[in-house]
């Protein structure tokens, strides 16, 4: 199946209105070092619609690249597992947001 494994354009989470909606009434996971804020809305238009954003604190990682490559790793392991999130999703008319937070202290090995 072509396109399986990407991150394309429309499945990043990127609008401030979506994002600020879900940081005030999303739910909320925490397996350390992540948290995980999601969001299930219906969709009429979009069947299956899954958008995920990914942030990595500056008061830890004071380096840009140090929050990119932790970001970059985020990405990479969202990619290579969303294929599950979409199975739970598919046939029915809601749309998923996740939003990944890394709240760990040190550098992930990868």
């Amino acid at each position: 199946m072509p396109g399986t494994f990407s991150y394309a354009r429309q499945e990043k989470l990127k609008s401030r209105k979506q994002i600020e909606a879900l940081f005030a009434s999303g739910r909320q996971l925490y397996t350390y070092p992540f948290k995980i804020l999601y969001q299930t809305t219906p969709q009429n238009r979009h069947p299956a619609l899954l958008q995920a954003g990914v942030t990595v604190s500056s008061r830890h990682f004071k380096k840009a690249v140090q929050r990119n490559r932790i970001k970059r790793l985020i990405r990479e392991a969202y990619r290579n597992n969303k294929v599950e999130l979409q199975q739970l999703i598919v046939g029915k008319p809601i749309g998923l947001y996740l939003f990944i937070i890394y709240v760990g202290k040190e550098m992930p090995d990868g």
